[in-house]
């Protein structure tokens, strides 16, 4: 398994990595979706067109197992998402992919990359905590969308907040 820099070439196989992914997240909150291919496509257009630096894991066969975005604004650099295929996970990849994320951060005089993380992500929170990301940054509050069911809660020192 080698990282490299994302490759015109292997579009339509990130893509579809990147479609996993966005079902993934959705699943955190008990949604169902199927992988919508065209709003992945969307999704790598964007951070190309923006420059974000975007890595793939892929093996001898030129298969890819993984990604990592990185998001650079004002000099910081943020995981702006980092995937690696569930039958491909306990391996090392989501490790190589977020050391690329740190080498840029290092590049650029930093010593931290900053991450977005859904609170019941039971495997990134884990894997960062074990990288040494143990500092709680931010926490985001907004009122339920029309129509949203919020079916859990997450508890954070003495609030309890709808999820």
């Amino acid at each position: 398994m080698k990282i490299i820099p994302y490759e015109s070439s292997l579009e339509s196989q990130i893509v579809k990595l990147m479609a996993d992914f966005r079902v993934t997240l959705s699943s955190f909150k008990n949604v169902k979706r199927n992988p919508n291919l065209i709003i992945a496509k969307e999704e790598l257009c964007e951070y190309l067109s923006n420059n974000f630096p975007i890595f793939i894991a892929i093996d001898n066969q030129g298969i890819l197992h993984g990604y990592i975005v990185c998001r650079i604004q004002d000099q910081v650099v943020w995981a702006e998402s980092i995937y690696v295929k569930h039958n491909s996970r306990k391996q090392g990849i989501a490790s190589k992919l977020y050391l690329e994320a740190e080498k840029i951060a290092v590049s650029l005089n930093s010593d931290t990359v900053y991450n977005w993380v859904h609170p019941n992500n039971t495997k990134i929170i884990p894997f960062l905590k074990s990288r040494g990301y143990n500092v709680l940054n931010l926490i985001e509050l907004r009122k339920p969308h029309l129509g949203e069911n919020l079916s859990m809660h997450i508890s954070i020192l003495d609030n309890v907040f709808d999820y």
